[in-house]
This record gives C-alpha cells, structure tokens and sequence, in this order.
C-alpha cells in the first residue's frame, strides 16, 4: 500500500498485536511501517485499546521511554469466562462421557480449536501478571492445553515424558507417587527444553489428588525453576490433595458409575474469586 489510511493501520496493527501478545513492539516499527507521526500511532493504539477493554479481549500496555512501546495483553472477562467454562460443564455431565474409576472421556474436547483458543485466553488472563517464561505440562492430553495458554501468553512449552526417550538427549529425572492409584511414576523433562531459573506455569488437563502435579514441581526444582503457578482443566474430587493452589476451571461435583450420573460444575476459579483480565 502506498498510503495507509487510518482504518487499515487499526486493522493492520491489531493483527500484529494479537498475533504476537505479550512482545514489546517499538512505535517506531508502526511508524517507519506505515510512514506516519508517532503521535498518530498513539491515537490509533488507543482506539484498538479501548475496543479490546469494552469487549473484554485484554488491552494494550504502552511503556514509555527511548526503550518503550507498546504489547498486547491477552484476556477474558469474567462474564465470558463463564459461559465458555457452563457451556463445557454442561457438555462435560453427559453421562455417556463417564469411564471406569471415576473418570470422563474428554479426548475429543481437546482437539476443538475454538474451545482450546478460549480456554488458553482465559489461562492468560489468570497468570497474565505472574511473568511466566514458559508453560510445562505432561504428556499426552494436557499438550493441546498447554499450548493453547503459551500462544497467548508467548512463551513456549515444555513437555513431560512419561519415562525416558532417546530423541530427548540429556534428561532429568524424577520419581512420582500417584495421589489415586499410589503406583510409583517416573517423569523426565529434556534439558534443553528448559532454561535454568524460569518462571514456570504447570498447566494439565485433569487432576485428581494431584501426585502428577506434585511431580512435575519436584521435577522443575532440579532446573531451579520457579512454578508461579498451576491450572488443570477439570479437578476431581478427592480426600487427599498432594498440591495446594491449583486452578480449576472446571470440577466434579459427583459421579456414580452405577447410576450413570455425573454432575461437572465450574472450578474453584470462579468459586474463590479469582480476578480474571
């Protein structure tokens, strides 16, 4: 384009923002790309900002300075959070989902783009403030959520093997007791998957007593990461928690594998209050 008109600079930079969140970019780089004032950016930046806060998408934060400019912050708000997590849980009580032990079939929930985009905005408006580096989960299912929350957060994700692989190179390696079911887990994470000294968010699909979780933290002690946080898509109920301070999007109220009941309502991050956007 030869010259940019107002319209297509919004369209154009609301693109780049959203296509990189978290990453600081220059008003000069919307300047030189557009041959525009840096004070016409500005205006632009907080028409975008403003439609993003009153749709609750998140919103822009501008740094100022010779080394400042302007990301976007990813978020939800609370109102649409909701609904996207009751829609699930609804889907979620469908007795047909229920699998032995006390467990529900979600596989197929977790290969809908959409439903993935949603969950990851609402992941990177709980931890958009905790700096996170890089989002670490366990194969297999808690992949596709994992990557959901590090798009919109930009950072990248580290994954958990089940045991050891020789594609990985160089490995850690912990032993886990399971919460549920007390067998002994071993769990290793490659070490050129992650920095030493990252902040890290644990991010799984389904928790039970949480052994898993508890192993994953052992496991990022050895990286002297610290875990600024952990989010798992459904908990289950349980007597024993070997973990504190996970959020939950959605929880299992009762599940009766005789009656074929099952009653998903959503998770403690709605029930403590927890600040979203």
């Amino acid at each position: 384009m030869n010259k940019w008109k107002r319209s297509a600079r919004i369209v154009d930079m609301t693109r780049q923002l959203i296509q990189h969140p978290h990453r600081l970019i220059p008003l000069s780089t919307f300047a030189e790309r557009y041959d525009t004032a840096k004070s016409s950016i500005s205006e632009d930046l907080t028409i975008i900002h403003e439609v993003m806060s009153a749709t609750g998408q998140g919103g822009l934060e501008t740094l100022a300075g010779a080394a400042g400019g302007v990301r976007y912050i990813p978020g939800m708000d609370r109102k649409t959070a909701e609904e996207v997590m009751r829609v699930l849980c609804r889907e979620l009580s469908n007795p047909d989902r229920i699998l032995p032990g006390g467990f529900l079939y979600m596989s197929d929930l977790l290969g809908q783009p959409v439903l993935l985009r949603d969950i990851g905005q609402i992941w990177a408006s709980v931890f958009a403030k905790k700096q996170v580096n890089a989002v670490v989960t366990v194969e297999t299912k808690g992949i596709p959520l994992a990557l959901a929350a590090a798009m919109h957060l930009g950072v990248p994700v580290a994954i958990v093997r089940q045991g050891n692989r020789v594609t990985e190179g160089s490995v850690v390696t912990v032993n886990t007791v399971s919460g549920s079911s007390r067998r002994i887990r071993t769990l290793s994470l490659s070490r050129r998957s992650l920095k030493e000294g990252s902040r890290v968010l644990i991010i799984d699909d389904f928790m039970k007593a949480g052994g898993t979780i508890r192993g994953m933290i052992d496991l990022l002690s050895e990286f002297q990461a610290e875990v600024v946080g952990a989010g798992v898509l459904v908990e289950s109920a349980a007597q024993e928690r070997l973990v504190e301070n996970v959020v939950s999007l959605a929880k299992i109220k009762s599940i009766d594998e005789k009656k074929r009941t099952v009653d998903v309502q959503l998770g403690n991050l709605f029930e403590k209050g927890w600040e979203i956007g």
